[in-house]
């Protein structure tokens, strides 16, 4: 596909639509060892071609090495224990309902189309025995998750 061409579908494109925001839910840790979440949002989309042939479209790219993509089937009823994320990792439902509290209280309940990124590493066990946080599923189908967890946290601006 010539430049010319993809320069007009990009013009037509952003005449058209705005660089998109996605929002998703960061669990972190501070500096006592407490886990909480926040909102947090990516802005950085770039409209381009992912490939030669292909016609622009919105992409923003976190590129690091050692990633692993997970994909996770938590049951009907299921929930797990207080424990921290494994490795930094993005976590989206696909199917299904989960829920996240973290040890400030917070419970944030997610379903498709929602985003969490886990990053609670290096909290510390509270009064009540409490350390990272708690998942589990909602409803009356089991929640269906991706995974894509990192060596290292991944740049986030």
């Amino acid at each position: 596909m010539s430049d010319q061409i993809l320069e007009q579908q990009s013009n037509q494109v952003k005449s058209t639509q705005d660089q998109p925001i996605l929002d998703y839910w960061h669990v972190w840790t501070d500096e006592q060892g407490i886990s909480h979440q926040s909102r947090r949002q990516i802005q950085n989309f770039k409209l381009k071609s992912i490939a030669d042939s292909a016609s622009p479209q919105w992409i923003a790219q976190f590129k690091q090495k050692g990633a692993t993509v997970v994909f996770s089937v938590l049951p009907v009823g299921w929930t797990g224990i207080w424990h921290e994320n494994p490795k930094p990792q993005w976590i989206i439902p696909l199917s299904g309902r989960w829920f996240v509290e973290t040890m400030d209280g917070q419970r944030v309940e997610m379903g498709a189309g929602d985003i969490s990124f886990g990053a609670d590493q290096n909290t510390k066990e509270d009064s009540q025995g409490r350390k990272g946080h708690l998942s589990g599923t909602i409803g009356n189908e089991p929640a269906v998750l991706v995974m894509i967890q990192f060596d290292e946290t991944p740049p986030m601006e």
